[in-house]
């Protein structure tokens, strides 16, 4: 599986943006997907996760309320929808698929990653 990650820019706090995670090969449809983001200087850090089919998610306690994770299995997408941005959601985002279908929050279960999107949020 090869992850295409895309969507970010730069935002003003209190915008929006919906970053795609664009997925090749078959077995996409049976994997969790996850977002991860990481600053400048900081671990990479759990954002949103989603089963295999998008029945289950949760989020981080820092976004609940304000980013949707989703999916599109026939497209082979997935979808991190980010509203009420703050400058501190600043990071680069990273999709990631892992080798099972269930909600997970450890990157260790993650077994695919894509290249990961700038997001910059100004204050």
């Amino acid at each position: 599986v090869q992850l295409q990650a895309s969507g970010g820019g730069l935002v003003q706090a209190g915008g929006s943006l919906r970053l795609s995670c664009a997925a090749s090969g078959r077995t996409f449809g049976s994997r969790v997907v996850g977002w991860f983001r990481q600053a400048p200087g900081k671990e990479r850090e759990f954002v949103a996760t989603i089963s295999w089919s998008g029945s289950s998610t949760d989020y981080a306690d820092s976004v609940k309320g304000r980013f949707t994770i989703s999916r599109d299995n026939a497209k082979n997408t997935a979808y991190l929808q980010m509203n009420s941005l703050k400058p501190e959601d600043t990071a680069v985002y990273y999709c990631a698929a892992g080798r099972y279908g269930i909600i997970s929050y450890d990157t260790g279960s993650y077994d695919y990653w894509g290249q990961g999107t700038q997001v910059t949020v100004s204050s």
